[in-house]
């Protein structure tokens, strides 16, 4: 999933935009058939008199028009301006119909594409209340990280996941890692930069590195961080690493500096993958990696370098995928 552009897809089936008013009549297809869209860009509906006159209003429509009791997928695009609407707007809604979705296993909120908004100023909530209200989800996805709020929570059923941001709160990466999900299979957060909130630590992933916590785990991505390093070292030493089937610290100033703690940790050789995308090894520390885990049947992504400037006078700014 490109955080540049619209998902395509969720929980395996093809995403469709619930149509306009302004669309005219479209036929519909079966409400479990897709992961079902549903937006609306003020930007665009203030120069063409769309009647639904926000997000709510479209919501509301969509209940009226879909058997929603067979709807399996929900994704919430663009719901207002930004720095004006967080996405309480549509977690309100949803939380108010939740006995109209009997059959809903997957919740993606905030697939916004970047020139409707940067991934900074999507302005989350308290998203756990989807949780609360949904003891069936298998699936929630989550893009934007201002103003997010993650409580730990306590849920039987969840599979999957994921936090896309630029700088994802501490306090919300302490309540995952506090948090009850016995049947979580794959966790990534992309925990992004000091700049734009992302003010978590080594520190505050103890409770799930120190294993035991999510006991059904297999995928772990601890992703898009200005400690990439730190992260590297201590997941070199982590009892999680065991249980999993692939291991993602993509996105972020990983190092020779962290490609060498993971080296001289705990063996790497059981994973299927690991990603360490956008990094900034040398060529003899990306050969010391295949030849370590490569003969094993270790699948290994280096397959992009970081950005990096160098100011002319010895210092090096290195970046990490996604920030602003």
């Amino acid at each position: 999933m490109d955080h540049d552009e619209t998902t395509d897809e969720l929980h395996g089936l093809p995403a469709f935009d619930f149509p306009a008013r302004r669309d005219g009549a479209r036929e519909l297809p079966g409400p479990e058939t897709v992961a079902w869209r549903i937006s609306h860009d003020p930007y665009r509906a203030s120069g063409d008199s769309d009647p639904d006159i926000d997000i709510a209003a479209r919501f509301q429509r969509f209940l009226d028009t879909v058997d929603t009791a067979r709807v399996r997928a929900l994704i919430f695009g663009i719901w207002g301006a930004a720095y004006e609407d967080d996405s309480s707007v549509v977690i309100e809604p949803l939380v108010a119909a939740k006995d109209r979705f009997p059959a809903l296993e997957a919740v993606f909120i905030g697939d916004i594409e970047a020139e409707q908004s940067e991934i900074s100023w999507i302005e989350q909530s308290d998203v756990a209340r989807v949780l609360d209200a949904f003891p069936g989800l298998r699936e929630l996805k989550i893009r934007g990280g201002t103003k997010l709020q993650f409580p730990a929570v306590k849920h039987e059923r969840l599979h999957t996941l994921r936090f896309e941001s630029g700088g994802l709160p501490g306090e919300v990466v302490r309540g995952v890692c506090d948090s009850e999900l016995p049947a979580l299979e794959r966790l990534e957060m992309w925990l992004g930069v000091e700049e734009y909130g992302g003010d978590s630590t080594v520190a505050d992933l103890a409770g799930l590195l120190s294993g035991g916590r999510f006991p059904a785990l297999r995928h772990l991505g601890l992703q898009n961080s200005e400690i990439q390093d730190e992260i590297a070292t201590a997941v070199a030493a982590a009892p999680i690493v065991a249980q999993l089937a692939s291991l993602n610290l993509s996105m972020g100033i990983l190092t020779d500096a962290g490609a060498e703690a993971l080296l001289e940790g705990q063996p790497l050789t059981h994973l299927k993958t690991l990603d360490l995308n956008h990094n900034f090894f040398s060529e003899a520390m990306e050969q010391r990696l295949r030849d370590a885990l490569e003969p094993s049947g270790v699948r290994l992504d280096l397959s992009e370098k970081g950005d990096e400037d160098d100011d002319g006078e010895g210092e090096v700014w290195r970046y990490t995928a996604v920030a602003e």
